[in-house]
Parts: structure tokens; C-alpha cells; sequence
């Protein structure tokens, strides 16, 4: 039986109390990042003042990155941007939110298959063109670039088809990769949207050699320790059914190693560091191998907040994800080992 310290005993409490109160899980795409949450909140309501305050007060890359990333999925919604732009054209940061949302919206018309699709994705691509010009030291318009590179299944355009220094990886947007990273090391989304360009092509071997590659040069804390937690989802997704074992990938080579590796980068990160769908993927691997006391860690971390990913993903059906969820949390908090996915 696990002994609890005071402190440890009181988050556990305060974390079932939570669970207990009918609010949680939370699924809001700010997640912990409390500002961030009130600008959202506003803008989805039509009100944009709070998002340019907030704006003009980030200055740390990777919170430019994670909020204007976050913002402009709320206002690809509405027209909320051309309202504010009506009203205050040349507000710091608009131009860039427009952007943005021109790419999401590029990226949903090819997901629907629609056929304007790859106009959209030109109009989008112009707009990234002449955001990385107005700021060039800024790395969000070449991770939208990086973003759009998979709408070009046929690899038609050059940027998309660039040799990487590593010979054993095939030719792809390598350049957009590289002038991201040149702005800001580690920048989080762009390993993420470079991983997922290589899945929704289904070159999955090529997304596993990407994240072994990428993982050596992972400094201590950052969240993209996170990044092969990802990987194993997605692993386990192509094998479930295949083969009675693969229920227990979590507890063997390579993903055991991989849990270890983020939890303790996780541990060494400064608090509030990573984002709620990092944290989550954290959580299902550690509960899934059986690491009852630290899943219960980041389940305390995670407050009411949750993603639905990778619950919906590793559950018998999407619709069972939450299901899963809240028994995961439950037997972390227990300390009892039940692991279903």
C-alpha cells in the first residue's frame, strides 16, 4: 500500500473533489492557461479587446505560439477578425490571427474534400508568405506553411519536397521544418504538424524514424517529450485487434522507455509548462503501464481540465473515450492496477 505525505494526500483529496462536484472533466482548448481561457471565452462571444491585450503582452515564444494557435481555431468560427479589423485595422497580431485562420480553414476544406480546397490553400499559403515578410523573426508563418504542406498530398510544390540531412529520411518540408526551428529550437507545434504531415500521408515508418530522430536533441522539461507518447497511440491504434498482447505495449519496449522519459522531463519542467493534451497523453501512459502513484501526479496536475485525446483514441469506440477517462482516474487515485488500454 502507498504511503501518502500530507501534501500529497490533500491534492489527491482536492482532486476527487473535483471529479466529485459534476465539473470535470473540462474540455476547453485554452486549457490551464488562465488568460488565455478569458480571451477565448470573449471571443467566442464577438468580443476581441481582451485577445489583443493578451496579444501585445506575450512575448514568450512558445505561449505566441500555443495562443495564436488556439485563438485563431475559436475564430475561424465566426467573423469575429473582420469585425475587429473594421474597427481597429492595424491592431498588433491581427494580421497574423487571420492568418492563422485562413490555414485552418484551408486544412478543414481538405479534410471535407471539398473542392476549393486548393484554392483556399493558396490564399492561405500567400497569407503565410506575407506574414513571415511584415516579421521576419517570427516562426508561426512557417509552421502555417508546414501546416498547409499537407494539402499537397502529390508533393507538388518544391518546398515540399526538400532533402533532409538525414539520408535515410525520403524528401519532404524539411526547409519550412528548419526555418521554424531557426526562429524558435523546439518549437513544439512544428515537430507536431512535421509528425502529422507523415501520418496523414500513411507514411507511418517515416513518422516513427521523424520522432527518433527529433528525440535525442529534446532538452530537459520540454514538452516534446511528450512526442513519442503520440507515436505509441498511434501504434496501438494500427495493431488493436491484431494480436492479445498489444494491451500491454505499454509496459514493454519501447514504450515503457518512452513514459519513463516524458515523466521525468515532465518533473523537471517548470509548472504550468505543458499543455493539457501533452499532459493527458501522460497521463494514459502511465496509468495504462501501471504507474498508478505518478498517473495519479498528473491527473492532480491537470485539475478539472482534460483533452479527449488519446481516451477516445485508445478506447473500444470513440464514444467510450470519457468512460475511459474517469475509470482512469479513478484507479489512479485508488492505487489499483486495471489497466484497459
Amino acid at each position: 500500500m502507498e504511503t501518502l505525505t500530507p501534501d500529497r494526500a490533500r491534492s489527491r483529496s482536492e482532486a476527487e473533489a473535483v471529479a466529485r462536484s459534476g465539473d470535470w472533466p473540462i474540455y476547453h482548448p485554452a486549457g490551464l492557461d488562465v488568460q488565455l481561457r478569458r480571451a477565448v471565452d470573449d471571443l467566442s462571444a464577438g468580443r476581441w479587446l481582451s485577445t489583443g491585450r493578451l496579444l501585445a503582452a506575450t512575448r514568450e515564444p512558445g505561449l505566441w505560439m500555443s495562443r495564436t494557435q488556439v485563438l485563431a481555431l475559436v475564430a475561424a468560427r465566426s467573423a469575429v477578425l473582420d469585425d475587429w479589423a473594421r474597427e481597429e485595422p492595424s491592431a498588433p497580431g491581427l494580421g497574423l490571427l487571420r492568418t492563422r485562420v485562413l490555414v485552418e480553414r484551408a486544412l478543414s476544406a481538405a479534410r471535407q474534400g471539398r473542392p476549393e480546397a486548393w484554392r483556399m490553400e493558396g490564399e492561405a499559403r500567400q497569407a503565410c508568405w506575407e506574414a513571415s515578410s511584415a516579421d521576419p523573426s517570427d516562426p508561426v508563418p512557417w509552421v502555417c506553411l508546414l501546416a498547409l504542406a499537407v494539402v499537397d498530398r502529390g508533393q507538388l510544390r518544391p518546398e515540399h519536397r526538400v532533402r533532409p540531412t538525414d539520408p535515410l529520411l525520403p524528401g519532404g518540408p524539411w526547409g519550412l521544418l528548419d526555418e521554424a526551428l531557426r526562429r524558435d529550437p523546439g518549437n513544439r507545434e512544428a515537430h507536431h504538424r512535421m509528425y502529422r504531415y507523415w501520418q496523414e500521408l500513411n507514411r507511418h515508418a517515416v513518422a516513427g524514424d521523424f520522432v527518433h530522430a527529433v528525440m535525442p536533441s529534446v532538452a530537459g522539461g520540454s514538452p516534446l517529450a511528450a512526442l513519442p507518447l503520440y507515436l505509441s497511440v498511434d501504434q496501438y491504434r494500427s495493431l488493436r485487434g491484431q494480436d492479445g498482447l498489444v494491451r500491454r505495449q505499454w509496459m514493454r519496449e519501447p514504450h515503457y522507455p518512452r513514459i519513463q522519459f516524458a515523466y521525468e522531463s515532465w518533473k523537471s519542467s517548470e509548472a504550468g509548462g505543458w499543455p493539457v493534451a501533452d499532459l493527458s497523453h501522460l497521463a494514459h501512459a502511465l496509468w495504462a503501464s501501471v504507474q498508478m502513484r505518478a498517473a495519479a501526479e498528473v491527473f492532480t496536475a491537470l485539475d478539472r481540465f482534460a483533452s479527449r485525446a488519446p481516451w477516445n483514441q485508445v478506447a473500444d469506440s470513440p464514444a467510450q473515450g470519457e468512460a475511459l477517462l474517469v475509470a482512469a482516474r479513478q484507479q489512479a487515485f485508488a492505487g489499483r492496477a486495471m489497466p484497459l488500454a
